[in-house]
Order: C-alpha cells, then sequence, then structure tokens
C-alpha cells in the first residue's frame, strides 16, 4: 500500500463530478469506484464513481505505463483505484453524466481495493427486496439517488442550523441518558450498572429539558435532537429518529407560527427553489375533522366532507335516523364528474376502506344518466334523495359516499380514509405542489379507554386557552389547548404548544389528570420545583427532520432518508440488532432473563 502512494506521489485534486472543460490540459488525480470497465483491446475505458458523480478514465498503451494498463484490465465493479493523468475534451459528449464533455487521459493507474461481485446491481437497486438492501446496506448507500438524498438532508440540516443561528437561537445539546416519565409511547430502557435495579430512559424528546433551558435564562434554544419511542413502525415511523427542536422564551403562539413560517419559507426557497406564500392557513382541530376528517389534513384537493345531519333528521332510513338520535353523524363525500370511473369492484374495495376504519358501512350512489346505481335511495322519499342531492350539490356522473354512527368521530375518521384514497386513486392534486397549513386548537384533554381517565392530548404542560380557563375544573373535556401543528400533504411534520408557567394552573392540571403529588414529585418533580425560581411565559415547537426530509425530497418512506434504518420489527438487518448478549454482561446489571 505505501508503495502505492508512493508511485503515485500525489493526493486527490478534485472529486470525479467536479471536473468541466475549463480543467482541460490538467493535470489531476482521482480516487474512486469503478462503476463499469470496458475493454477494447489496446484501450480500456473506466467509469470511475464517487459521491460526486462519473468520471471517464482512458487507459491505453502509448499514454499509460505497462503496469498501469495491466491493472485497469483487471478492474471489475467497485473495486476501489486511484489514478492520475490530463484532463481532455471528448470527441463526442455524453449527456448521461454531468462530465460528459471532458475524460481522464490516465498515465498512472492502481487498484487500492479489490471487491467480491455484489449481491445485487447498485444502481439498480430499487428492483431488489428491502431485506436484501437492508443487509447489504453499505452497498446500497453507494447508490446515486441515495447518495444524493443524503447530499440534500445534509444541506437541510445545515440551512436550519443557519438560519436559527441567525435569528438568536443558541445550540444547546440535552443528555440522552435521562430519567423515564411514561407519559406517551412506551421508553427504551437502559439498566445502570452502577445504580442496581435502576434504570435511564433515551429521550422520547427533549421536552423537559428545553423547558428548563428557558427557566434559565437562555430565551432561545435549538437542538437537532436524537429521540427514541417504542412504538409500532410503519411508512413514516421509526424508533429513533431526528427533529429539530426549539424553544422561546416571552412568546405567545403567533411568535412561534411567525419564526417557523420563517424557517420554512426559507428552507424551500434555498433548498428546492421553490418559493412558499406565507403566512399558512390556520385551521382549528374541529374545523379539519369536519372538513376533512383528519388532524393532519391534505389540502392540495378539496373533496370536503358535508354534514347530512339536517337530511337525516327525520330520515326514513334507519342507520341516518338512529345516527342523529344518538348524538352521532351523518357524513358525505361528492366525487364530483367521476362515477363513470367507479367500477363495482372499486366500490368493494371503497367499503373495505371504510370498514377498515370502523365504519359498519358505507351508502353510495352512482349519479350515470342512464344506469343510475344507490345502495340506499330505495328506503328514502323522493324529497329526501332531493334534499341530499341539494346539499351536496349533486349532478350527473358525480358518486355521492355517506357514512353513517352512533359516534362522530368514528364517521369523520373513515370518511377521512375514503378521501385520501379517491383523492390518491382519480389523482385529484398535484403531487409536486407543497400544501402547508397550521392545525390550532386541539382539545387539551381526551379519554383513555386503557386507563379510564382524561390524559393529556400533548402533554401535561400544554397551556389551556385563556377563554376556556373558566370550564377548566368544571367542563376539561371541553378546554382547547394553545397547541399547534403544522402539516404538510396531509403529514404531520412539526408540532408545538405554548407551555404553563403559572403554578395554580399546573396544579390544577395535575388534578384532572389524577397524578398524586408522589407520582409529580417521582415524574416531574425537578420541573416543578425550577418552576418555582422564575419561569418566563415560554413555548415552542419540534419538527420531524426524517419526515421533514422525505416530504421535500418526495421519497416514500422515512426509510429512504435515514442511513442506517430499521424494519417493521425493529431489527436492524446489517448488524442484526437487537441481538443477545453475554451473561456477564447480564451479570454485571444484575438482570436476568425470563424464558
Amino acid at each position: 500500500m505505501e508503495d502505492r502512494k508512493i508511485s503515485l506521489n500525489q493526493r486527490r485534486t478534485n472529486y470525479c463530478g467536479n471536473f468541466t472543460k475549463d480543467d482541460v490540459n490538467k493535470d489531476v488525480t482521482v480516487m474512486g469506484w469503478v462503476e463499469k470497465q470496458r475493454d477494447l483491446g489496446n484501450l480500456i475505458f473506466i467509469d470511475l464513481r464517487d459521491r460526486t458523480g462519473i468520471v471517464q478514465l482512458a487507459i491505453s498503451k502509448p499514454t499509460a505505463d505497462e503496469k498501469s494498463f495491466e491493472e485497469a484490465f483487471h478492474c471489475r465493479a467497485e473495486f476501489v483505484v486511484i489514478a492520475s493523468g490530463k484532463i481532455n475534451l471528448r470527441k463526442e459528449k455524453n449527456e448521461k453524466i454531468k462530465t460528459g464533455e471532458i475524460e481522464i487521459i490516465v498515465e498512472k493507474l492502481e487498484i487500492i481495493s479489490k471487491s467480491k461481485t455484489p449481491p445485487f446491481d447498485i444502481a439498480k437497486c430499487e428492483n431488489v427486496s428491502l431485506e436484501l438492501r437492508l443487509k447489504y446496506r453499505y452497498l446500497e448507500l453507494r447508490n446515486k439517488d441515495l447518495q444524493n438524498t443524503f447530499i440534500m438532508r445534509h444541506k437541510i440540516v445545515k440551512h436550519a442550523r443557519d438560519f436559527f443561528d441567525e435569528n438568536n437561537f443558541l445550540e444547546i445539546e440535552t443528555p440522552m441518558l435521562i430519567k423515564s416519565t411514561p407519559e406517551g409511547a412506551r421508553d427504551y430502557l437502559v439498566p445502570s450498572r452502577v445504580h442496581k435495579g435502576c434504570f435511564y430512559a433515551l429521550p422520547q424528546s427533549p421536552q423537559l429539558y428545553k423547558q428548563l433551558l428557558m427557566v434559565a435564562g437562555f430565551d432561545r434554544y435549538f437542538q437537532v435532537a436524537r429521540c427514541f419511542r417504542d412504538e409500532d413502525l410503519r411508512a413514516d415511523r421509526q424508533p429513533e429518529f431526528s427533529q429539530i427542536d426549539i424553544e422561546m422564551s416571552f412568546v405567545e403562539q403567533d411568535d412561534v407560527i411567525s419564526i417557523n413560517e420563517k424557517f420554512i419559507k426559507s428552507l424551500f426557497s434555498k433548498i428546492l427553489n421553490i418559493e412558499i406564500k406565507t403566512p399558512f392557513l390556520r385551521l382549528s382541530y374541529e374545523e379539519a375533522m369536519q372538513k376533512f376528517g383528519s388532524d393532519k389534513p391534505d389540502i392540495r384537493f378539496s373533496l370536503e366532507i358535508t354534514s347530512l345531519e339536517e337530511a337525516a333528521l327525520n330520515s326514513s332510513l334507519n342507520a341516518f335516523k338512529d345516527a342523529i338520535n344518538s348524538g352521532g353523524g351523518v357524513y358525505a363525500i361528492n366525487l364530483k364528474n367521476k362515477a363513470d370511473l367507479v367500477s363495482r369492484k372499486e366500490i368493494d374495495r371503497l367499503i373495505e376502506v371504510a370498514k377498515t376504519y370502523k365504519a359498519k358501512g358505507l351508502f353510495y350512489s352512482k349519479l350515470l344518466k342512464d344506469n343510475k346505481s344507490s345502495n340506499f335511495e330505495k328506503f328514502l322519499s323522493e324529497d329526501e334523495i332531493d334534499k341530499i342531492y341539494k346539499i351536496l350539490d349533486a349532478k350527473e356522473n358525480d358518486m355521492i359516499f355517506i357514512i353513517a354512527d352512533v359516534n362522530k368521530e368514528t364517521a369523520l375518521v373513515a370518511l377521512g380514509a375514503l378521501r385520501l384514497y379517491l383523492g390518491e386513486k382519480f389523482n385529484l392534486y398535484n403531487k409536486n405542489d407543497f400544501c402547508f397549513l397550521w392545525v390550532v386548537d386541539f382539545p387539551l384533554f381526551e379519554y383513555s379507554e386503557e386507563e379510564q381517565r382524561l390524559v393529556s392530548k400533548h402533554h401535561p404542560f400544554t397551556m389551556v386557552k385563556e377563554e376556556d380557563l373558566d370550564i377548566l375544573t368544571k367542563n376539561p373535556e371541553n378546554c382547547r389547548a394553545k397547541a399547534y401543528d403544522l402539516v404538510l400533504n396531509g403529514c404531520e411534520v412539526g408540532g408545538g404548544s405554548i407551555r404553563i408557567h403559572n403554578q395554580e394552573i399546573q396544579n390544577k392540571i395535575f388534578e384532572i389528570l389524577k397524578f398524586s403529588k408522589e407520582e409529580i414529585n417521582e415524574k416531574f418533580g425537578f420541573l416543578v420545583d425550577a418552576f418555582q425560581y422564575g419561569a418566563p411565559p415560554h413555548g415552542g415547537m419540534a419538527y420531524g427532520l426524517d419526515r421533514l426530509v422525505m416530504l421535500m425530497l418526495q421519497k416514500n418512506s422515512i426509510r429512504d432518508v435515514i442511513a442506517f434504518p430499521k424494519v417493521q420489527n425493529a431489527c436492524e438487518l446489517m448488524t442484526n440488532s437487537p441481538s443477545i448478549v453475554q451473561k456477564n454482561q447480564l451479570d454485571d446489571l444484575q438482570i436476568k432473563i425470563k424464558d
């Protein structure tokens, strides 16, 4: 190896993808991986690749020494080589690569490291099974598209740091080994060797620490924070993930929203050269649920939900009447001018979608000119049908879908899921659009069937809206929070709240949550104590960095933007993590594994 370095006696002068025709006649040295080798007898071409792109090497006996030509002859895909020579203009430009106007006439070339035949074609690895790709993730990461993804992720994180620094935020790290405060998802626990029988938890977020930083007087904090949640995986969720975490003192909700709209606007302009219009639309939680059946609505298309309560109140159809009389709801969407595209098979599929979201069934009317079909109109009078059509502005070739349920939320959520399915199925929106909105005025509490009590919708330190303070004790279930989520194309990309800094209000919240003094002290005692020493009004939010990158780069899963992701059962296939550890390691921790 030392001989090879000495014989070339040079270091890399530039990356493969950075050469242009302005470099013609320059002496250069490049290093990288062989994409492919083409042997034409007395002339060998090698496409050399690094993370910036590909450059063509031309090795011939007149220009390269005998050893270099022999090395080039033996090169295969994924060999690591170093080459030096002179930049030359190509006779014919290769439009497929950005260095297509030039090539390097090689004088010296050496193989630094040989490679086995890879288990899949790296350039076309999207056609390979996920399990195989993740087992050899270090090879998949050589793929051009994946490398570009991580270059873009780097730029997004760098811009975030630059933006918040320019706006007077301080980046401060918070601990990774913390106290377990089980409110929310399950904690990942870390046993302590020193304190037998005691455990650390990995942070689900830096929430309590960033509030303590406000008490400490740092005023504006941010951090690119690693977080951990032991919960079921899905396309936009991983057990370990990153947040862009911020907190601000002496602010109200509009202040937090304003600075974050500026951040998003600058981020999309800088990274994607897209101008995002601000201010963003704001919808209350109740309005979002009523119109879209979701607290993270996709507003790239309309297809809004409409209440049929007026038409269903005294309906001849028992399902409608019973839903209204039981305090539930009857809701509909009208798929305009698409009835001729909805087959019987598609209707069956839509019924299954509705049932997946706990709806008992799906009513429909297909308003074709010569072949009208419906599974409910025969139970209604002509006046009732006309009333429904009028409310929904139903015309020829429209397709009406109705869900009735004794639980309003069940009907709305199921219809919201149906709405999203139809939006994608019938291309009702431009997939290149980026539509942001804020969802505000979330419920402060929600009822947990499992715990048989009210629990915090966000966390116990979320401030109640001032206009609801009067009902906090009497009707806490009707209280709204000073909480806000930032939604992009139907995905929550960030969320936060204004925090409680008033001790009296905080105690009321703890009382409603049925926390005993012992529980309060055990879980949050350090924060409660800190608030007795002068806590400023404060609030903040956190972005799911992986999810934000995924949406900006239009990827299908956050696995695509995480270097070494985990699969559905939280395993990491490359290293076979998690794994069994040695008995002496468990003995140090005084832990015994049950059968």
